[in-house]
């Protein structure tokens, strides 16, 4: 039976070679499209699994107000927690390596390290990495240890034997070597150094609850305490906090939470932190969550739009069979039979698929990592269960319809000659078109809503301006005191032919500050973006100053006492009488002399912070904060004068430190790179869908319509004119186009309004996509199914009528 099987297939592919080339080549799409975006799921889902922690470890995270939540916290609270509960195993606190560089001297040559975690000396209970050489033990035992990624070792020494050797770091003195280890797997944190001596940093702020610093990690004897230890936290919090505020005000406690709301923490479980945070700490991040799905489903809805046109091309091909089927059901074979026999047929097409689908995969992998800014590695194996419900997926799907649609061929019927106009499998097959319709109007819709609000984000007033100007990491820890060291290479600087300005602040527009402080002026509190910039910073910037003044080097005020807030921070101190007011910070008394406009710190996903600016003397501390040198450079000398700078920095500046230097306005498209690769994504999703719905379309229609050439040549003879029989061979499926797009409106709608209200700021829906999609789907319907239709107006009627 098998063996008669294979030859009937055999002669069936030989008979019918375009049909089979094209099913394979759709359903190879199709696949494709599915195993490219299951890697990316399987990458983005293994993070932490190797974590036997990942349960008990929790991120804390604080909600200062209504849109701030801050993955920082304060060092007083780790002892007091655990002091207060007993269902808490341990907490950490580390310091993140997001934007850190730590420079070592090793055997007398200073070398660079990315990726440094400065940590309490239990990090390895929370992260327990493979131990290579050394011991966790030693680790945490040592004082001021340091523990390297077996890569960082052999880079730094070429050997992992590197126990008990010292280390001297620029800034911190010296280290010793107490561990190397290996990352099992993906990992929220991902450090190629890590060191166990943040506690001098904690002991400086150990009453300090008004400066939010350090990433702080929470280990739970077991997930049920939860609740329990959340509650102990808060009521840390406002007992020591909110408690301190409001006795600094003169109020009672519940007089404090009326007038200003309270302070909220979460916990965050390690396992949740890459897919379902809403923001983390971890230095490698989160995912992409909703582009994540959003690629999946994409992918999805081609392999449907694959499946679908086999199902269509099936059921219209299978009327050439109709014959075999009926002459088989005669001789004995039964119903199961035939759809076992079919089913085969269709598994030998979709293991053919699946061979192109792998070939394909190789070939465009590299361009997938391109366009997602991954790496993406495919191995065979490691999918084998994937492929496997895939496989059987498009089987069941593609193969039982058509099948069960032969199978159920009635024998006397199909000998008589009369199945050729039997309706049997048109209700199907025209579902289907319409579901195909439904998909490409869905994909047309969200690829212009992308496209436009992308678009709305490399256009929207940011409230600054970063032309032509480069913003240099100030990374030289070792200068004391860096604002007189910066003053001083400033006019050498600005000798540099094709230099127009120079100023310096502790802010990088698009990836924000490293500080925040909260304060209150009569009664109004406000947790601000600490901002330390040099005079003419905010002009340099074009940054615009909405009531009162800029700080002016002219007044000696404004190195002492005087600051500016911009508008959210006016807003949220209730907006009356503010130019001028005097109040208490942190024990320094200032005066707020500047309201400035707001401006995009961080990207369009996230609204403006309130932010205070101050010179970098008005506050002692603020000195070590600044972090970038702002150069405004000649256009026409670009490429000469970011050569002069580097050679600058590198001689003068920070000689042991990578020069690393950006244009602002690059630094801010970053903010947004993601959606840019969505919008691509779409475009290119966007003519897979609408060819495989356009071959479908084709194929079904030049199979219907030569199904119908004796009734063309009949009318014809009658008299019909070419314009009559091109609208009645068409307006089916001109009505299909329409039904499909009716039934995208509202999920179309739907489904945009989700995605566009991850966006602080976003364009209003644009309904005109509705009209958009429709046009383009009409216009290609009309052309696809015109031209089969015109030429079969031009048939021979001869040829079709000579037996009649």
């Amino acid at each position: 039976m098998l063996k008669n099987w294979i030859k009937i297939f055999v002669y069936n592919t030989a008979h019918n070679k375009t049909y089979t080339l094209l099913n394979i080549i759709g359903l190879a799409i199709g696949i494709t499209a599915v195993i490219l975006s299951s890697i990316y799921w399987e990458e983005e889902n293994s993070y932490d699994k190797w974590n036997p922690n990942k349960e008990l470890v929790q991120e804390v995270l604080v909600k200062i107000n209504e849109t701030e939540i801050w993955p920082y916290n304060v060092a007083p609270l780790g002892p007091l927690l655990k002091e207060a509960a007993s269902e808490l195993d341990s907490y950490c606190y580390y310091s993140s390596y997001n934007g850190t560089i730590s420079l070592l001297v090793i055997n007398g040559k200073k070398q660079v390290v990315n990726n440094a975690v400065v940590t309490e000396p239990n990090f390895f209970e929370y992260f327990p990495f493979e131990v290579v050489k050394g011991s966790v033990a030693a680790f945490s035992a040592t004082k001021k240890a340091v523990a390297l990624s077996e890569e960082k070792a052999v880079e730094l020494f070429g050997t992992t034997d590197v126990i008990n050797k010292i280390v001297q770091d620029v800034s911190n003195g010296s280290y010793t070597i107490t561990t190397v280890y290996r990352v099992p797997g993906k990992s929220s944190i991902n450090p190629s150094l890590i060191s166990n001596d943040l506690e001098s940093q904690l002991k400086l702020q150990k009453n300090e609850w008004g400066n939010f610093n350090f990433n702080f990690l929470i280990k739970l004897k077991n997930t049920e305490s939860k609740d329990r230890i959340l509650k102990t936290i808060e009521d840390i919090n406002l007992q020591n906090r909110e408690g301190q505020l409001a006795k600094k005000e003169g109020l009672t406690l519940e007089d404090y939470l009326e007038k200003n709301g309270r302070m909220t923490t979460f916990l965050q479980p390690l396992e949740d932190v890459r897919l379902k945070a809403e923001i983390t700490g971890f230095p490698e991040g989160k995912a992409n969550g909703v582009f994540l799905k959003i690629n999946i489903g994409l992918s999805v809805l081609i392999l449907v739009l694959s499946i679908i046109n086999y199902i269509n091309l099936a059921t219209a091909q299978a009327t050439k069979r109709a014959k075999e089927v009926g002459i088989r059901k005669i001789t004995g074979a039964g119903k199961k039979n035939i759809v076992l026999q079919f089913i085969f047929e269709t598994s030998i097409l979709v293991f053919l698929a699946f061979i192109c689908a792998l070939a394909l995969t190789e070939i465009l992998l590299p361009y997938y990592n391109v366009l997602l800014n991954k790496a993406l590695v495919f191995h065979l194996t490691d999918f084998i269960g994937y492929f496997t419900i895939i496989f059987l997926i498009v089987i069941i799907s593609a193969g039982i319809f058509p099948a069960l649609y032969i199978a159920n061929f009635q024998v006397l019927k199909v000998l008589k000659g009369n199945f050729g106009r039997s309706k049997n499998g048109i209700w199907l097959r025209n579902t289907m078109l319409i579901v195909q319709f439904f998909i490409a109007t869905l994909f047309l819709i969200a690829g212009y809503i992308v496209n436009e609000q992308v678009s709305y984000m490399a256009k929207k007033d940011l409230g600054f301006s970063g032309d032509q100007i480069l913003t240099i990491r100030y990374l030289n820890y070792e200068k004391p005191n860096r604002y007189n060291f910066y003053k001083s290479i400033r006019s050498e600087m600005m000798k540099i032919k094709g230099v127009k300005e120079v100023n310096i602040s502790s802010m990088r527009i698009g990836s924000g500050v490293s500080s925040s402080s909260g304060f209150s002026i009569d009664g109004k509190n406000v947790q601000a973006q600490n901002v330390a910039i040099d005079f003419g910073y905010l002009d340099m910037m074009k940054i615009k100053i909405a009531e009162g003044r800029d700080l002016n080097s002219n007044l000696a005020s404004d190195t002492i006492e005087s600051v500016l807030i911009n508008q959210t921070a006016a807003r949220k101190l209730g907006n009356k009488n503010l130019i001028n007011k005097k109040f208490d910070w942190n024990g320094n008394p200032l005066k707020i002399v500047g309201i400035v406009e707001d401006f995009n710190l961080y990207g369009l996903t996230e609204k403006v912070p309130p932010m205070i600016f101050y010179h970098p003397k008005t506050i002692s501390w603020m000195d070590t904060n600044l972090q970038a040198v702002s150069v405004k450079i000649d256009a026409a000398e670009s490429e000469d004068v970011l050569h002069q700078l580097e050679k600058f920095w590198k001689t003068k500046v920070d000689f042991d430190y990578p020069f690393n230097a950006e244009f602002v306005n690059k630094e801010f498209a970053k903010t947004y790179a993601s959606y840019i690769k969505q919008r691509n994504v779409f475009a290119i999703l966007n003519i897979v869908v609408i060819a495989i719905a356009l071959f479908g379309l084709f194929a079904l229609s030049s199979f219907t319509i030569e199904r119908q050439y004796k009734q063309i040549a009949i009318k014809k003879v009658l008299g019909a004119s070419t314009k009559s029989l091109l609208l009645q061979l068409s307006k089916q499926y001109i009505l299909f186009c329409i039904i499909g797009f009716l039934l995208a409106l509202i999920p179309g709608y739907y489904l945009l309004q989700l995605w566009l209200n991850n966006f602080a700021y976003r364009i209003d829906f644009p309904y005109i996509a509705f009209c958009i999609a429709f046009i383009i789907m009409i216009v290609l319907t009309i052309i696809v199914v015109f031209s089969k239709s015109y030429s079969a107006t031009r048939i021979n009627i001869l040829k079709y009528l000579k037996y009649e």
